[in-house]
């Protein structure tokens, strides 16, 4: 990286930023902390003026990508466009300033708004109830499924197997193995789709739930979710939307019509909350009437117009957030939904889905398409026609950085070889579109002409190709003992 580090722009005789006094009569360490605690002198820190620091740390921002600036082809997956009047709507002092432990009378506004959210949740995926409680969409699916097994348990029944297609998102088997269940692979046909007679061999009363993403990772609509649906429910089995890929539907058609028993819904990748990055999110889980007595707890409810918060259930499977979940996630989705309205959210599915296969069409004849199109809201290539000389998925990422565009996810669904998957959602230019499409044909040229020099990209960037095999390499004689720690650090030279 070209950018020093602070350490490394440290004047011994800089002048730092003078803070005001504490005005508090501060103790020494000694009479506070343990004795073998105690540093036996200062650490050395950078000696840097306040003009330095803050020129230095604004440096490295600007370092940064952002989608305030460029292009994501990650699309929901990590985050669409954010509107910025959600941040204004999430600032407002009557949200910002709440304190979990005050009296209900107080926060009427604050309930008014998890209680329109819920009903706004519940039209636009056809579900009963929804629970706003969880952090994140893998949060989500663990409360579901943690639901659909109490579910079956009130009944008597102890379910073992929870199903999960081969082209899933990763975190449904490993929520079903943290919920308990032994996980099953459900095969893909070889047009990406379930396969219903490999789904019917996997049914039995052993199975408690069929997780399934409609439109599946390879972005495309599960086409027999009806046929699904029924040979799913005629075992006794539930069936779980995964709604990481809502943003391909909304406001034209609704899991729970399908024939899905619970929902989860990432607001950040249909609602534009901010979640890229591992920030706080949200991920409610909506259910049908079967499932609504083992909701979370608390739940909001409306007595002659007056919101409470109802912690009497009896059945419910407890607290799966701390107070009512991220409820700054929760303002800034609403707005979103109150902003759009119902046509305007079936306005951005279909813009998502446009503009997806726009792109998919702009790129078929320089990467490899393994599944037939249109595809929905997102398609997944293949790299694996530009293999003859080592040029991989990889490359075509890094290829993208060099061109000033962020990275695709690549190597997912694991169903596809080399897989590159894009998303363009439904805020990008078709300037915009065109110009990663180029950029795309640029890369697949270089790689036919000149694979060492996409080998070598990025060249420009703050952080050029790391070494993956020393890397791999350095970790592994760590772990065997022959080396020391290889985590990356600045050490001081004396």
């Amino acid at each position: 990286m070209s950018e020093p580090l602070s350490f490394e722009k440290s004047r011994p005789h800089a002048q730092g930023p003078r803070l005001p006094d504490a005005e508090v009569v501060a103790p020494e360490p000694a009479e506070l902390l343990p004795r073998d605690l105690l540093r036996a002198k200062p650490p050395r820190l950078p000696r840097l003026s306040e003009p330095e620091i803050m020129r230095h740390y604004s440096r490295l921002a600007s370092l940064n990508y952002s989608i305030s600036e460029q292009f994501y082809p990650l699309g929901s997956c990590t985050m669409k466009y954010n509107p910025v009047v959600n941040e204004a709507a999430a600032a407002l002092p009557g949200f910002a300033g709440l304190h979990p432990y005050q009296d209900e009378d107080t926060v009427q506004g604050a309930l008014e708004l998890m209680w329109r959210l819920e009903r706004a949740l519940c039209a636009v995926v056809g579900v009963d109830r929804v629970t706003l409680q969880p952090a994140a969409g893998a949060h989500g699916e663990w409360t579901a499924l943690r639901m659909i097994q109490a579910y079956q348990r009130s009944r008597g029944e102890a379910r073992t197997e929870v199903l999960v297609p081969d082209s899933a998102h990763g975190t449904n088997p490993a929520s079903a193995a943290l919920s308990g269940f032994r996980v099953v692979e459900v095969k893909s046909g070889p047009d990406g789709r379930i396969s219903l007679a490999d789904l019917e061999s996997k049914l039995s009363p052993r199975v408690a739930a069929l997780m399934l993403t409609n439109p599946n990772t390879l972005g495309l609509f599960e086409r027999e979710i009806l046929d699904i649906a029924e040979m799913v429910h005629a075992t006794g089995a539930m069936l779980y939307y995964d709604g990481a890929n809502l943003n391909a539907f909304m406001g034209i058609c609704r899991p729970g019509d399908m024939g899905f028993d619970a929902v989860h819904m990432n607001l950040h990748k249909t609602f534009t909350t901010p979640h890229g990055g591992g920030g706080p999110g949200a991920g409610p889980v909506g259910v049908k009437a079967d499932l609504v007595p083992f909701l979370p707890t608390p739940t909001v409810e409306r007595t002659n117009g007056h919101l409470t918060l109802d912690f009497k259930r009896p059945q419910s499977i407890g607290r799966v957030r701390s107070f009512y979940g991220n409820f700054g996630m929760l303002v800034r989705a609403y707005t979103y939904i109150v902003a759009m309205g119902g046509d305007g959210l079936t306005q951005a599915s279909q813009d998502a889905v446009l503009a997806a296969n726009y792109l998919r069409k702009q790129v078929e004849g320089d990467l490899e398409m393994p599944h037939a199109g249109p595809c929905m809201h997102e398609f997944v290539a293949s790299a694996r026609n530009l293999g003859n000389d080592g040029v991989r998925a990889l490359d075509v990422a890094k290829g993208l950085l060099e061109r000033d565009f962020y990275a695709p996810t690549v190597y997912f669904p694991l169903v596809v070889p080399e897989a590159i998957m894009v998303e363009p959602t439904e805020t990008e230019s078709k300037a915009t579109l065109d110009a990663f499409a180029a950029a795309i044909k640029e890369i697949v040229a270089e790689a036919r002409t000149n694979p060492q020099a996409l080998h070598d990209e990025p060249r420009s960037l703050p952080v050029g190709r790391l070494d993956e095999v020393a890397t791999a390499r350095q970790i592994n004689a760590y772990l065997q003992g022959q080396a020391e720690d290889p985590v990356l650090r600045w050490k001081p030279s004396s």
